[in-house]
């Protein structure tokens, strides 16, 4: 019997919260997470979100731990999955042997699952990127997974260097994955608009010429070169 290491599933957070995340772009996100919770090498496959219509998603993480190129317990995960939820898969990184494909994906969206995020490969590219739900991964490879396990769902997973939890949300863009902690969630989106919005006015003020660059001068010593003795 192939072993399912099966962990409480976390709390899914307020849909209303998930809706504000998904307004926002993983940049504004990052910049209030240190810059430092997001992925690595994760990517949209080809054109999915513009294909769907949408510049970003996001939704708690459901998190499956499998082995390189076996997705057995992926399978398990889309059962378990609820609608909203985005698939985080770990599979180490390894892209020789695909993890999912057009058919799985097609059957995550029935399912009501709104994205996922493998690190890993997956195959049937051009129909991925003809947008069947939103999927990031690492690669792509024609070969296929195998299916004897072992794996774990609901645990906690590394994906591109940033470990996620299950129940924490996940935005993901055209410039990747960030991951927002579930306890850091209601402050990070507040932080998070606030950028948006004064974003959105500096590029009026560029647009109008009137941006303020003082603050470069206000934040070097500039020391002229001139005269300056040489070795």
């Amino acid at each position: 019997m192939n072993r399912l290491t099966l962990f409480d599933a976390a709390e899914r957070p307020d849909p209303a919260l998930v809706e504000r995340f998904s307004r926002l772009n993983t940049p504004a996100v990052s910049d209030n997470l240190e810059r430092c919770h997001g992925s690595v090498g994760l990517y949209p496959v080809g054109g999915c979100l513009a294909a769907l219509g949408l510049k970003a998603m996001a939704g708690p993480a459901l998190t499956v731990r499998t082995r390189p190129g076996d997705n057995l317990v992926v399978h398990k995960a889309l059962d378990l999955a609820q609608p909203g939820d985005i698939l985080v898969i770990d599979a180490r990184g390894e892209v020789t042997n695909a993890i999912l494909g057009e058919l799985m994906c097609r059957y995550a969206r029935s399912r009501g699952i709104a994205g996922i995020v493998l690190d890993g490969a997956i195959r049937d590219f051009d129909a991925l990127s003809a947008g069947i739900l939103p999927v990031f991964a690492r690669s792509a490879s024609h070969l296929g997974p195998y299916k004897s396990g072992p794996g774990e769902i609901h645990g906690t997973v590394h994906i591109g260097g940033i470990t996620v939890d299950d129940g924490d949300i996940l935005v993901g863009d055209a410039d990747g994955v960030v991951v927002v902690p579930r306890w850091r969630a209601e402050a990070t989106v507040a932080a998070a608009e606030r950028v948006v919005e004064m974003e959105r006015q500096q590029a009026e003020e560029i647009d109008n010429g009137r941006l303020d660059r003082s603050w470069i001068d206000r934040a070097l010593e500039v020391v002229p070169a001139n005269g300056a003795a040489r070795a």
